[in-house]
């Protein structure tokens, strides 16, 4: 993996929205630092990174970059209980017809 997408992946979960306006803006600039399209392998990493929140649209962002990779990252439904950035990356990868529903 390139570096960029390691120092990211590194940091753990995006913050939530309660998170200091430096430690978002720490986030948002090493998102922004990561090329585009991320390999097969940086977007099954980064999909882990999604916090408990939308985190002022960054969540946003980590979605758009993970798409620009080999699709579908995920290649299961995820669980009821799972991170609601995981449902939405599965219901964009059925709608594109990337995933078919089970």
């Amino acid at each position: 993996m390139r570096r960029e997408v390691c120092l990211f992946v590194d940091e753990g979960p995006l913050p939530d929205s309660e998170a200091s306006v430096e430690e978002i803006a720490r986030r948002t600039h090493q998102l922004k630092a990561i090329p585009r399209p991320v390999t097969a392998e940086e977007a099954k990493a980064l999909v882990k990174c999604f916090g408990p929140d939308d985190c002022y649209g960054i969540a946003w962002t980590l979605l758009h970059l993970i798409e620009t990779g080999p699709n579908p990252v995920l290649t299961r439904k995820p669980a009821p209980d799972a991170n609601e950035w995981h449902h939405m990356l599965w219901k964009r990868a059925v709608c594109g017809g990337l995933s078919q529903r089970r």
